[in-house]
């Protein structure tokens, strides 16, 4: 939540005194949690389709879907949309950062 206030200013999303989202839905989280799931199941495939070793190559790996698959297509629809290109930094960040862990977690767990 470090980019929180960021990030919400990027989104132009209203928010209440206390600075939280107006009309918040769990919708959201559900989405993502599904989505974080075929990003991983995906991710393991590419993993063992293309050997990767060890954890320190899934380290290595995990953000290259981040910032070359994930970022660029955020990239394209915030710029369709229209929105501010720092949104487009934020959310790639967290991507590459997401995917990173992601791929460490998968190699240091998997069976």
């Amino acid at each position: 939540m470090t980019l929180s206030k960021a990030w919400l200013a990027a989104t132009g999303i209203e928010c209440d005194e206390p600075g939280k989202p107006k009309g918040g839905s769990p919708l959201p989280f559900v989405l993502s949690a599904e989505a974080m799931l075929l990003v991983a199941g995906m991710t393991r495939h590419i993993f063992g389709m293309g050997g990767i070793p060890s954890p320190g190559a899934a380290l290595g790996a995990g953000p290259g879907s981040g910032l070359f698959f994930i970022s660029p297509w955020i990239m394209i629809n915030n710029a369709c949309e229209m929105r501010p290109f720092r949104l487009t930094l934020i959310n790639g960040a967290y991507a590459t950062f997401g995917c990173a862990l992601m791929g460490l977690v998968l190699k240091l767990f998997q069976g």
